[in-house]
């Protein structure tokens, strides 16, 4: 290799410190932002770098590899042997047959499609299930891809531009639901192509609340794609809330209600970034937004509701690394009210994020184990709670250490 090229990662035989800091360039992010996120100094994520310092123990490696999205373990530490996927799940069984449904070329073959009323009532079929669902993954990758292929139809044999313009809001809204089964599988280019497709559908519906669902999608995948993509997803939030907003004088509680997870999604963005007072400010909207819903009203994607805003604050608080104030709103919180079993269970991994950082690590693993009751296939391909789960399997407790691993053989950890 030149001696001016880039080391790769990936490939080539670097030591824990290089490979950490190609991988924080990569992902934009200056030594000063990583230290303060950790809790070290940066002239310590310097030594690190540098090899002046060796690898640090499992439990900073696994912070340090959530903070830079590291996908695989080894990755970042170069051991072969560690293949443990953090913020990339397991394959589930049934994504090949929504891959082949999203990337078929859909033809008529003879069928009569069907009307978009039609379709949108089975995709409602489809999110309650979910919602009702601890195998959520299993139960809507066994509908998506007639959804898919259905919805894919109806657009093509549209007779009309309004038919149309309906056809393809329910199709935006299909694909919407496909994100949330590919979210977090190892297949990120079909999730990008599905998010993609959603937002040109959404455009061509002209239906506000397609358009704000498809935004609302795409900006947690920009958010989630690492500091340097934050940008992108406060672009695609700031101009759906702008488009949104000429609708909401008259709006119902579908589009009252994407507007406010917008607002929320922007103060998410702004925790990320370690802006409290905006991170507060886009909450204090969206709590605003939600008591402007009917009573009991719960929105089927992003279950934005009144219910919801105590969850909310929870997250805020603990992407602030506030684990005091995390943990006093997640006692205040009323997780009871969440209907949704995956939405409770990614509550509960908050809630044990906040007591992990708060210091209170046995409470993390009751809350995670809480998790796991609600809604097993939440925790299994959440990189948060597998995070914790692992640095606990390396805990100088023994009690701590047997909990962390019955947790960790239930969610496949032991098994990679």
């Amino acid at each position: 290799m030149p001696r001016d090229a880039t080391p790769d990662p990936y490939t080539d035989p670097l030591v824990f410190g290089q490979r950490m800091q190609i991988l924080r360039v990569k992902r934009g992010m200056s030594r000063p932002v990583v230290a303060g996120l950790l809790g070290m100094s940066p002239s310590w994520v310097k030594q690190v770098e540098t090899g002046q310092i060796g690898m640090p123990r499992l439990p900073v490696v696994l912070r340090i590899a959530e903070l830079l999205r590291v996908g695989n373990l080894s990755d970042l530490t170069g051991d072969q042997s560690a293949t443990i996927d953090l913020f990339i799940g397991p394959g589930h069984c049934l994504l090949p047959a929504v891959r082949e449904a999203v990337n078929a070329l859909t033809l008529s073959g003879g069928r009569e499609a069907p009307s978009a009323a039609h379709l949108a009532a089975r995709l409602a079929t489809a999110w309650n299930a979910r919602h009702r669902a601890p195998n959520h993954r299993e139960v809507i990758g066994a509908l998506l891809p007639d959804l898919i292929r259905d919805a894919q139809l109806t657009v093509r044999e549209a007779d009309s531009a309004a038919d149309r313009r309906a056809a393809q809001a329910v199709l935006s809204e299909v694909y919407s639901l496909s994100q949330f089964f590919i979210a977090y599988q190892p297949d990120s280019a079909l999730l990008w192509r599905v998010a993609e497709r959603g937002m040109v559908a959404a455009q061509e519906s002209e239906d506000p609340h397609a358009i704000g669902v498809a935004a609302w999608l795409a900006a947690q995948a920009h958010r989630d794609a690492g500091p340097g993509h934050f940008d992108a997803a406060d672009r695609v939030t700031m101009e759906a809330l702008a488009h949104l907003g000429q609708f909401l004088p008259d709006a119902d509680d579908r589009v009252r209600a994407i507007a406010g997870a917008l607002q929320f999604e922007a103060g998410y963005t702004a925790a990320r970034r370690g802006a409290k007072g905006e991170a507060q400010g886009w909450w204090d909207k969206a709590k605003s937004m939600s008591e402007k819903l009917s009573p009991g009203y719960y929105h089927p994607v992003t279950s934005f509701s009144r219910a919801i805003m105590g969850a909310h604050a929870v997250t805020i608080a603990v992407e602030l690394r506030a684990g005091g104030e995390s943990v006093r709103l997640a006692v205040e919180a009323d997780a009871t009210a969440i209907p949704s079993r995956p939405r409770l269970a990614r509550h509960r991994i908050e809630e044990a994020r906040a007591y992990q950082l708060d210091g209170q690590v046995e409470t993390a693993l009751a809350t995670l184990e809480r998790a796991h009751r609600a809604a097993p296939e939440t925790i299994r391909y959440n990189g948060y709670a597998r995070r914790i789960v692992l640095e606990e399997t390396e805990s100088r407790i023994p009690a701590r250490r047997r909990r962390a691993a019955v947790l960790a053989d239930q969610l496949g950890l032991l098994a990679a």
